[in-house]
């Protein structure tokens, strides 16, 4: 009985030994979460959060394994205005003095072939947490240049403002935003 344990151990150990942890590379800026909504329905506003970090595993053995949090500080959002940023950070939509982070946690990853995924998790906004669905591509990945290993994903999602308790009319083309999301990871 104490060797089937040990054995059983030491096989768990070894299999959870193959997924790689990665931590996202925001220091090099080579990470991105950008978001786009409609303006009135007459053209689309660009922004994204400038602030975040977090990691993920990847295991290409057993993909449905993988893990992924992502802390986004909200104040941080860039629209390129500074005075929509100060409305955005306000209490009409972000109110990030009540809500100083938002986060994503997986809970689960479904490899659809050709570099192609799905991945679901909770996204904590606005002080609300909700699954979203990120439709991911894995980008590709390798040794990089400073002797380090580097794995990539992009995704994109689109949720209703409302769902996260952000009800600031804005017209019925400005309901949902999508956010892409570029994320470049290192290996630890």
């Amino acid at each position: 009985m104490k060797k089937t344990a040990i054995a059983l151990t030491l096989f768990l150990t070894s299999f959870a030994a193959l997924a790689e942890d990665y931590e996202i590379d925001t220091k090099g800026a080579h990470a991105f979460i950008q978001f786009k909504i409609s303006h009135l329905g007459y053209s689309w506003l660009y922004g994204r959060f400038n602030t975040f970090d977090g990691a993920f595993s990847y295991d290409e053995k057993n993909p449905t394994a993988s893990k992924v949090t992502v802390n986004i500080d909200p104040a941080s959002i860039d629209s390129n205005h500074a005075e929509r940023d100060k409305h955005l950070r306000g209490k009409d939509f972000l109110h990030v003095d009540k809500y100083p982070q938002a986060k994503f946690v997986s809970t689960s990853f479904k490899e659809q072939g050709n570099d192609k995924a799905e991945l679901v998790g909770d996204l904590t906004l606005h002080g609300v947490t909700k699954p979203i669905t990120i439709a991911v591509e894995h980008t590709g990945h390798g040794k990089d240049p400073w002797g380090g290993y580097r794995r990539g994903f992009a995704g994109t999602t689109k949720f209703a403002l409302k769902d996260f308790g952000i009800d600031y009319d804005l017209g019925p083309a400005s309901q949902e935003v999508e956010l892409t999301l570029s994320i470049e990871g290192i290996r630890k």
